[in-house]
């Protein structure tokens, strides 16, 4: 059809950033299997879902089957992802 947009043809890498830390590069370079790495959230925080690595909403974790998936919670608030890097 002339005309119409292509963009609904486009794919977009989604991601999802369960949460943040800042260490020393010599911790991490110490890092080994088994190794635990504290975030900066809580088991009830929602969860960032970024679009080409820009945030665009907030969700959670839940499972269908035996998939993890993230349901989504609410539009996100760039200065907010802004604030917590």
């Amino acid at each position: 059809m002339p005309g119409k947009s292509q963009v609904h043809n486009v794919d977009i890498e989604l991601s999802v950033v369960l949460g943040r830390c800042s260490m020393p590069m010599q911790q991490l370079l110490r890092m080994g299997r088994g190794a635990v790495i504290p975030l900066d959230t809580n088991e009830t925080d929602e969860l960032w879902i970024l679009a080409g690595g820009h945030p665009i909403a907030r969700g959670e974790i839940t499972i269908q089957g035996d998939r993890l998936c993230i349901t989504v919670t609410e539009p996100a608030d760039v200065h907010e992802f802004n604030a917590a890097a």
